[in-house]
């Protein structure tokens, strides 16, 4: 399995609790898949630089997990049509271990398992 790094924005009018139910099932998900979520960050509601689908603000979702690589794609199908989400980035992490980002908060197994 690959480590990946999803970045998920969601549309402000469609969501109502801050993402927080997109996230457990995302979650769910790549566990679902056989995957393991190493870190999911809610970064907040944060302004664009121009309008997506005429939003000017979006709440950012940053995902990190490991998947196996036929089922990375399975991903933006499963969220294309999805009206909560404006937008998905998704690609592979290939940071080293110890290196840590100012959005990267690793989850203990126990948080993981309280999100869902």
């Amino acid at each position: 399995m690959k480590k990946y790094e999803s970045l998920f924005i969601l549309d402000v009018r469609k969501v109502e609790d801050e993402g927080n139910a997109l996230s457990k099932e995302f979650c769910s998900l790549i566990e679902g898949w056989g995957g393991k979520i190493t870190a999911a960050d809610a970064m907040g509601r944060l302004q664009f630089s121009y309008e997506i689908k005429k939003r000017k603000a979006g709440i950012y979702w940053d995902f990190h997990f490991e998947l196996a690589e036929d089922k990375v794609n399975l991903i933006k199908e499963q969220y294309a049509l999805d009206e909560r989400v404006l937008r998905i980035l998704t690609v592979i992490d290939e940071r080293p271990e110890n290196a840590v980002t100012c959005f990267q908060t690793p989850i203990a197994d126990d948080a993981v398992a309280a999100i869902r």
